[in-house]
């Protein structure tokens, strides 16, 4: 990993995500571009005078990393909207990856849109990772997920190659569903069959998941099965507290506007729900 973009709003949320991309920037002895983005759908006035604000903050940032922790920073203001600005920037900078603070919930545009950094995974090539979590140090446990298919090997593949992780324990989640048991109403099936059958599905899923990291060359992780009894988002979050990760990672599934706006994605509920880092890898490999 050679280059790591910072997107910054200069935040309490942001001075978070600066803290974990620091430690990353210092880990991978990559170059860190800090990006903030000047919203300019308003009067040029007070889009000049925050730019200016702006870049002040940046370049006085910038020093005291490169003095303090001995980074290498590049820094860019951006007159845009804020999601296109920052598509824009990963566009011309092409970093390894992009980290950015936690959600900031807007229910209604939420609802509608997706969040500013779910339409982000889902339009730039890089990796993004979101820090929840208090970025105290190198993370201990982290919690790969996978859906067994060719995107999801896709992720942990490029997982493995971004090299971050290393001396983390790593556990590797598979949510599965049992189609009897959601066509059969729970409470007319006696508890021994319903137990029998979720062994046996238990025991199938195990074998699917051994037979899907045998393709992952390097890649070494518990194996861990979990029922979707609830969500699978509700399922990954349970899973992680659990075993007490500090980071997950996704990979981004699917791109449609109108089943993103009725149901939603795993990756988009655990981004709005997770108390840890995410980092999801987009659905389509860069070249």
């Amino acid at each position: 990993m050679q280059r790591i973009m910072l997107a910054t709003d200069f935040s309490e949320r942001s001075d978070r995500a600066l803290r974990r991309a620091v430690l990353l920037s210092k880990a991978h002895r990559a170059v860190l571009d800090l990006v903030h983005v000047v919203d300019d759908d308003r009067p040029r006035r007070i889009v000049d005078h925050e730019a200016v604000e702006a870049r002040t903050l940046l370049l006085e940032l910038a020093q005291t990393l490169r003095s303090v922790d001995g980074l290498t920073c590049e820094t860019s203001v951006v007159l845009s909207d804020p999601f296109a600005g920052i598509v824009k920037t990963v566009a011309e900078k092409k970093p390894d990856l992009l980290v950015i603070g936690p959600h900031r919930r807007q229910i209604l545009r939420d609802a509608f849109l997706g969040t500013t950094a779910e339409r982000t995974i889902r339009s730039v090539e890089c990796p993004v990772l979101m820090v929840n979590g208090p970025p105290v140090g190198p993370w201990r446990h982290v919690l790969l997920t996978t859906d067994l298919s060719d995107n999801a090997r896709s992720a942990l593949g490029r997982f493995a190659a971004l090299g971050t992780g290393h001396g983390a324990r790593h556990s590797v989640l598979h949510v599965f569903e049992s189609l009897a048991l959601r066509l059969t109403r729970t409470e007319s099936m006696p508890k021994a069959d319903r137990d029998s059958h979720l062994e046996d599905q238990r025991s199938e899923a195990r074998r699917q998941l051994a037979r899907f990291m045998t393709d992952l060359v390097g890649l070494q992780a518990e194996m861990v099965v979990r029922y979707e009894e609830t969500t699978t988002a509700d399922e990954i979050h349970k899973a992680a507290e659990a075993l007490n990760a500090d980071l997950i990672v996704l990979s981004a599934q699917g791109k449609g506007v109108f089943s993103r706006m009725l149901l939603g994605s795993v990756t988009e509920k655990v981004l709005q729900s997770a108390k840890v880092d995410v980092l999801v890898f987009p659905a389509t490999p860069a070249p």
